[in-house]
């Protein structure tokens, strides 16, 4: 069908409120261009776009029919009475896209276990693993606009899905219509009797739960923590603030820190779920605003840091005082090189760090954490970017025994330790960032200045990101024309350096500066990365599901005004050869 087509078959078949939107855009020829010509894609993160009706948005008739592919996927492997985990952060229409998915999988016989009220991220993969489900779903959109909702999909051992398992549920995807698919009776089942209804049916196969999966949750992080002595010196005088960002983490984040006796000050207008997130411009936490009200609490209460997760609980911004006495927002690099350095350290400290211990970051995370591995005798991993890949490696070391994972993080602010989860969680990364400070309080000095002794130690490494978006439908297609361009230009000079080699990962080569040519050793994917030497390297990515692309730039320098200098001139360079 014609998006004209499209279009009219939903006037003809969607509920009232559908109806209404749809007939609201009549005339508009753009508008149902956008929204019916392309479906929405559903890729190993999931789908994730706008709330509207339509085949290109988030609406739950795109809801269904994904879950109705998923339904055969896990029929065809024989799983139904393992069942389907389902969670849902405090997004718009999250509780009716859980719904949704719910009954949908109970139409097709396959058990559910629903969760009575928002969860975070990590408490979906941990209820996977722990419940021996076949899959996981979580409605959210983690930390894009509040126009926005998405379908994250989670395999058996609780990481996303694997590219391999996600081309087969889209093969049964791309087999259903939009409309007339089944949905469980759930009688006069509502919303309140989801809501604190742990434990309760409310149709043949949805079960809700909650609170002891939370506990069983609690019990497996609180493990986690290496520090109690400075913690009981510290905690309760601690000054921390913490902003849950309308978010699904208020009550986790502040049940570990309660239950570990570390003061919190809560945003207290940023405290209660809010789908519209109306306190700041996106919710993001590598965005500056998104802390902007927590570090205004924190001068008012003399504090010493400030947290603050996506409202899917995922990943974690924090802001620290400078030897000024200033907060500075801390990137998603230097946040998880103090964090490896803490968990490596206590570790030593402690007399337990395993003789295989390991390390995984993506490879456009920095550098750094190599080093920072690597001086305490710990082998580091590079994986492709997305956490499901560090996840793998999770999986692969539990059935070899070769590597025991200690910490895994990328650069856009996920970190995991323990193994719990599979993938990224901000609820153990606040509990140990709070403890790490706890820790460093307690032998007398700052974090700012134990950040400041891993950049003289082991110099001052400075990395960026830039995206850049292509509207429209012919957004896709543009950037991969400039990703075609960027493939067949081979850049002589960076930053006045030759680079080392070039890696084009779609096709798994690397090629050096002398022609030799060697495997990449990485799955394929649409990257394509160059070494500059001296740790130094730029990344092209585009993403896979939405028209950005990525230019990723990381720079090293002897002090941190010179890194971030060479950066922004290194930034500026490669922008333009790629994007002219």
């Amino acid at each position: 069908m014609n998006c004209v087509d499209n279009y009219r078959r939903w006037l003809d078949n969607c509920d009232e409120n559908g109806k209404a939107e749809l007939q609201s855009i009549a005339g508009d020829d753009k508008e149902i261009r956008e929204r019916f010509t392309v479906p929405l894609a559903f890729g190993t993160a999931g789908m994730r776009g706008t709330i509207a009706y339509g085949i290109a948005n988030m609406n739950v008739y795109t809801v269904a029919r994904a879950t109705a592919g998923l339904a055969d996927y896990v029929n065809a492997c024989g799983a139904a009475q393992r069942g389907v985990v389902i969670s849902y952060d405090t997004r718009n229409y999250s509780f009716e896209f859980a719904m949704t998915t719910a009954r949908v999988l109970g139409a097709q016989g396959v058990n559910v276990w629903l969760f009575e009220n928002v969860r975070p991220v990590p408490v979906c993969s941990f209820a996977v693993r722990e419940l021996g489900a076949i899959a996981g779903v979580m409605i959210t959109a983690s930390h894009n606009p509040k126009e926005y909702n998405g379908y994250k999909v989670y395999g058996e051992d609780g990481a996303q899905m694997s590219p391999e398992a996600t081309a087969e549920v889209v093969a049964y995807i791309d087999k259903k219509d939009y409309f007339g698919i089944p949905l469980e009776d759930i009688g006069s089942a509502t919303r309140d009797d989801v809501v604190g209804g742990n434990g309760k049916r409310i149709s043949d196969h949805i079960t809700v739960i909650g609170k002891d999966i939370d506990e069983r949750y609690y019990a497996a992080i609180s493990k986690l923590s290496l520090s109690p002595d400075a913690v009981a010196a510290e905690g309760a005088g601690m000054k921390l603030v913490y902003s849950p960002l309308h978010g699904s983490g208020y009550i986790p984040v502040t049940t570990m820190l309660s239950r570990m006796g570390i003061h919190v000050d809560i945003v207290e207008e940023q405290r209660l779920p809010d789908g519209n997130f109306p306190t700041v411009g996106m919710p993001n936490p590598e965005q500056p605003d998104a802390l902007a009200l927590g570090i205004k609490l924190a001068d008012k209460v003399n504090a010493d840091a400030v947290i603050g997760p996506a409202p899917d609980c995922d990943r974690m911004g924090v802001a620290i005082r400078d030897d000024e006495g200033k907060f500075v927002l801390l990137t998603g690099n230097q946040t998880g090189a103090l964090l490896m350095d803490y968990i490596l350290r206590r570790h030593t400290e402690r007399g337990d760090l395993p003789a295989n211990g390991a390390v995984v970051k993506t490879i456009v995370t920095t550098r750094l954490a190599d080093k920072i591995a690597a001086s305490y005798g710990v082998k580091s991993f590079d994986v492709l970017t997305g956490f499901k890949f560090i996840g793998e490696k999770i999986k692969e070391w539990e059935s070899s025994g070769e590597y025991t994972f200690l910490f895994g993080y990328e650069e856009s602010y996920g970190y995991l330790s323990g193994t719990h989860a599979r993938d990224k969680d901000a609820v153990v990364a606040a509990m140990l960032f709070a403890e790490m400070v706890c820790y460093y309080q307690y032998k007398g000095t700052r974090l700012f200045d134990v950040l400041t002794e891993i950049f003289e130690k082991f110099g001052y490494f400075c990395e960026s990101s830039t995206s850049f978006a292509f509207k429209g439908l012919d957004g896709m297609s543009e950037m991969s024309a400039i990703m075609d361009r960027a493939r067949a230009e081979h850049i002589e000079s960076l930053g006045g350096k030759k680079p080392v080699s070039r890696t084009d990962f779609k096709s798994g080569v690397t090629t050096f500066a002398d022609g030799t040519t060697a495997p990449s050793g990485l799955p394929e994917t649409n990257v394509i990365k160059y070494d500059l030497g001296d740790d130094e390297w730029v990344c092209i990515r585009p993403s896979g599901t939405e028209p950005k692309l990525k230019l990723y730039v990381s720079v090293n320098a002897d002090s941190a005004a010179a890194a971030k200098e060479r950066n922004a001139a290194v930034t500026a360079q490669l922008k333009k050869i790629v994007l002219g």
